[in-house]
């Protein structure tokens, strides 16, 4: 049985934001149809590390795709490993066989599609005229974040950005600058998420903070806030209040509940399930209405869903065989 075998670098050179935004939205819209299965991710917890491995399968049945991803984050990596925080492996599988049809470097593919699920979080959900973005955070995710929003706005204004490490924001900003001087009209480093976050239409947060960073009284009527880093227990950047002014929209209410933005003010009782809108998938899928009012503030908390990795996965797999990139080996 001959299984294609592709490397990170292989992937990438093979993944679009555009193609992947369009993927996506097809998952998320069969998801809120009812048509895949996704049991919640189970986690497994290296304490003494810092770090977290997660095993996410996933059955899209009208797509007819299926896959497992397994990914660990481990924040210390960067400097005390010279790793990736994020690495991933991604296994698509034939459902008629149960057959793997591929093995593929999965880090890539991961930053993409959560990128997009940013994406369109803000297509639906953020105003339509907005022009200022405020980045909490300056890593990987960020980028494939700003990436995402440039694909849907096409120009912006304004790109605020704020990290923990001057050295971290300015590569950011700098690298920026090189990719998007023509579509984005100013990048700015900030040195507090205050001046970044202030004014801002849409605000991304992709850091692993495990206490808030960006305040209520900082937040403007009318903002969206994509929340990406908060993705396991405890896990949190995010003012509590501003959950409570907010339209909250999730991605999957059983791992957003226990591991996403809103779990540590839900553990708390300072919101409940029923302060929760709906989730993503609804709102694609025409279930639900995405923003309503110039007005109202609107915070999409993502925890990464199993169905964006496989129909990204599917793509790469397609595009890969019919380029002929990778290689195929007899696995079993």
């Amino acid at each position: 049985m001959k299984v294609l075998i592709l490397r990170e670098d292989e992937v990438k050179s093979l993944l679009s934001m555009e193609e992947t935004l369009k993927v996506v939205e097809e998952a998320f819209r069969e998801k809120g149809l009812g048509h895949v299965q996704m049991p919640p991710k189970p986690y497994l917890f290296y304490k003494r590390y810092n770090g977290d491995l997660r095993v996410m399968p996933s059955y899209l049945e009208r797509m007819d795709t299926s896959a497992v991803k397994v990914v660990n984050v481990h924040p210390n990596n960067p400097t005390l490993h010279g790793l990736p925080t994020v690495m991933a492996v991604i296994i698509l599988v034939d459902p008629k066989t149960g057959a793997p049809l591929a093995i593929m470097g999965g880090s890539y593919i991961t930053a993409m599609r959560t990128g997009a699920a940013g994406g369109i979080a803000a297509k639906y959900l953020a105003r339509k005229d907005s022009k200022v973005v405020a980045m909490v955070g300056a890593g990987t995710q960020a980028r494939t974040q700003l990436k995402a929003l440039i694909t849907v706005y096409g120009k912006l204004e304004e790109v605020r950005v704020w990290s923990r490490t001057e050295r971290s924001r300015e590569a950011f900003v700098s690298e920026a600058k090189s990719m998007y001087s023509d579509v984005i009209g100013d990048i700015t480093s900030f040195g507090e998420v205050k001046d970044a976050v202030a004014g801002a239409d849409i605000v991304v947060t992709t850091t692993p903070s495990r206490k808030p960073l960006v305040m209520n009284e900082w937040v403007s009527e009318g903002t969206h806030i994509n929340c990406i880093g908060a993705d396991a227990p405890g896990k949190e950047e995010l003012d509590p209040a501003i959950l409570k002014r907010a339209k909250i929209v999730v991605d999957d209410w059983e791992q957003a509940s226990h591991s996403g933005e809103i779990n540590v003010p839900l553990a708390k009782g300072i919101i409940t399930e029923k302060d929760v809108f709906g989730n993503i998938c609804e709102i694609v899928a025409g279930l639900k209405a995405g923003r309503t009012s110039q007005d109202e503030i609107t915070v999409f908390t993502s925890t990464g869903l199993a169905i964006q990795d496989a129909a990204t996965a599917k793509l790469v797999y397609e595009k890969a065989t019919s380029k002929g990139v990778g290689r195929f080996i007899d696995l079993l």
